[in-house]
């Protein structure tokens, strides 16, 4: 029999960790909170784009992985790993997800037994926050009876090519030995491990690479903004600026960010410098207003684009293409596509959306499912490209359109105006 592994939280993050862990020969628990989720995973149905159901099945059959809502399975692991939400409130960390899993986990720590935490956070949160919940609960200290660790994770969902197992894994320990235990779990999970000194360096890690995207994207999408009123198209000075093979790295403008790290995760990293420096992070602040007003400068330039064609918005027939906050992805939470479908809605246009990627169930009230037919993109007034999944047909979006707005650089044609 392998270790036991449990991961708490079997969303984009801890599921696939979970199917890696089972395929590398650990006995693995999952645990969530949703009851909804527990069902439909011990039926082998999946509801994360990047593990498909068969997958599923696999681990199921080899009887050394069963999802749960309760920890009852936790008793005796070797290594928990928790990759629960941390989203924000108010502007601030909401960290009541991982208590509540420390909790949780913490009467089962026994001696020797390793904890992670994978959740983004800000830098101190695994010594000075979660490591008391476990001690307390537990009863042992940390790290003489116990192990304890940080190693942030790097799925991207819907990436074919990067992939929890090929994508380098940054881990640290509490102390030497916490390293030495971590690294070597993840060393039969992922084909390169990256160890760094301390859990504060993981934890900033982290935060450092999604404030580096938040950041370029704002820069860009500004630039989209002042371009256009320039009347210069920022497109095709993004793809020249990209032939230069050194110093530069491509972003391209859109509609916002969304998911569950980039709106969020800058502003942990802001939050922690307000609190312990008393120093405002300009660039994070800056970056958010700029991503956090494009869906409604997309609302804007629809509605300009509308005027001009002697349309109003109210009572327009408008179909968006793609609700998921990314390419090829299913997850349209926290998506900057939803907030230009309420815009609209409240606007008065008649909103129809096409997302195959997207379930049903998460098509929020007052938006009509459509497909993507000659049909259906004739009858529209306007066709908004929100997200540009490669399953659509852009050669059919661009004949059979009356006129398109395009905010991912996707169609070409007389009846196409680019972001």
């Amino acid at each position: 029999m392998g270790e036991k592994l449990v991961v708490i939280g079997q969303g984009y993050v801890g599921l696939p960790l979970a199917m890696r862990a089972v395929e590398a020969g650990f006995d693995v628990v999952g645990i969530d909170v949703d009851e909804w989720r527990v069902k439909r995973l011990n039926a082998a149905e999946s509801y994360v784009e990047d593990i498909p159901d068969d997958a599923l099945a696999t681990a199921l059959r080899s009887g050394r992985y069963r999802a749960a809502t309760d920890y009852a399975g936790a008793e005796g692991f070797d290594v928990c790993v928790i990759t629960v939400p941390t989203p924000l409130r108010e502007g601030a960390p909401d960290l009541s997800h991982i208590a509540s899993a420390g909790r949780s986990i913490a009467p089962f720590v026994r001696h020797g037994a390793t904890v992670v935490l994978e959740s983004t956070t800000y830098p101190g949160t695994t010594e000075e926050y979660l490591r008391p919940i476990l001690e307390e609960g537990s009863g042992l200290r940390a790290p003489e009876d116990f192990f304890l660790g940080y190693s942030p994770e790097r799925i991207d969902p819907g990436n074919a090519r990067w992939r929890l197992e090929n994508t380098p894994k940054v881990v640290s320990g509490l102390d030497d030995a916490s390293l030495a235990r971590i690294r070597a779990f993840y060393g039969a999970i992922v084909e390169q491990v990256v160890p760094v000194s301390s859990l504060q360096v993981a934890e900033l890690c982290k935060l450092l690479e999604n404030t580096f995207r938040h950041v370029n994207i704002a820069l860009v999408n500004e630039l989209s903004i002042f371009a256009q009123q320039l009347g210069i198209d920022v497109w095709e000075a993004v793809d020249a600026a990209s032939t230069k093979p050194f110093g530069y790295m491509r972003f391209t403008p859109g509609p916002g960010v969304g998911g569950h790290c980039l709106p969020i995760d800058p502003s942990y990293l802001s939050w922690k410098v307000k609190r312990s420096l008393g120093r405002n992070f300009r660039f994070v602040e800056l970056a958010n207003d700029i991503n956090d007003h494009m869906p409604e400068h997309v609302v804007h330039r629809l509605t300009l684009a509308l005027n001009q064609r002697f349309k109003s918005v109210k009572g327009s027939r408008v179909l968006l293409l793609g609700l998921a906050y990314k390419k090829n992805a299913g997850d349209c939470r926290e998506s900057p596509a939803i907030e230009v479908a309420r815009a609209l809605i409240k606007l008065g246009a008649e909103v129809r959306a096409a997302d195959p990627h997207v379930d049903l169930v998460q098509f929020p009230a007052g938006i009509e499912i459509a497909d993507v037919s000659y049909h259906e993109l004739a009858r529209a007034d306007a066709v908004v490209l929100l997200t540009d999944h490669d399953c659509f047909d852009y050669d059919l979006v661009q004949r059979a359109s009356a006129f398109v707005f395009d905010t991912r650089d996707r169609c070409r044609g007389c009846n196409v105006e680019r972001l």
